[in-house]
């Protein structure tokens, strides 16, 4: 008879998945011309958004630019360096922070209080929803790449023109950094940087 704690008992993944997500995943800087399936950004906002937040708070807020136009809004905000990499992916989310996060906090956590416990301190509100979109950004990242997507993350932009150009129609949203998502270039992919080890990076204490 299988016990509670051995029925939530989570098995290790296998290697191959390990490897995807991780280890041979790469930051591709040019994708190939192909289109990501229709229904894939739903896919990919169903996975992130069941990760962890403070409170739930789920501050982050996606905007997907796909389209040619919204593409030629985006570019002028984006450094020279940068621009051919939007471009040439099929698609680049704005991963953007809601400053008002908590007014949706009645719908996402238990605690009556917590909109008002954010709404009258500033500068907790905006820590914890930096931090938490920060997150949720990392995890559009994984859900991409658990669905066989490559990511091209990047700073290299100009906040402002972002905020003024792709988000003024969504008061309180604020550009975090931009996020290429497609089918990678292999071909383009710089060699792999180096890593700090554990005894560099890590203390057990």
């Amino acid at each position: 008879m299988m016990t509670a704690d051995a029925g939530t008992q989570k098995r290790p993944l296998e290697p191959d998945a390990l490897d995807q997500l991780f280890l041979s995943a790469r930051t591709h800087i040019s994708f190939l011309p192909r289109p990501i399936p229709p229904g894939t950004m739903k896919t990919l906002y169903a996975l992130l958004r069941m990760a962890p937040t403070a409170q739930n708070c789920q501050p982050a807020r996606f905007v997907f630019v796909v389209s040619p136009e919204a593409k030629e809004r985006l570019l002028p905000c984006v450094m020279a360096g940068n621009r051919p990499k939007v471009e040439s992916a099929p698609v680049t989310v704005i991963v953007a922070t809601d400053t008002r996060f908590y007014d949706q906090l009645p719908r996402l956590w238990h605690d009556p209080n917590a909109r008002e416990t954010y709404a009258k301190a500033p500068k907790l509100a905006h820590d914890t929803a930096f931090r938490s979109s920060c997150l949720q950004g990392a995890y559009l990242i994984m859900a991409a790449r658990a669905l066989g997507l490559d990511c091209g993350p990047m700073s290299g932009f100009d906040p402002g023109a972002v905020n003024d150009a792709m988000l003024d129609e969504y008061p309180g949203w604020e550009v975090n950094f931009l996020c290429n998502i497609g089918y990678g270039d292999p071909s383009t992919v710089y060699p792999r940087a180096g890593r700090l080890d554990f005894d560099n990076a890590c203390r057990v204490i």
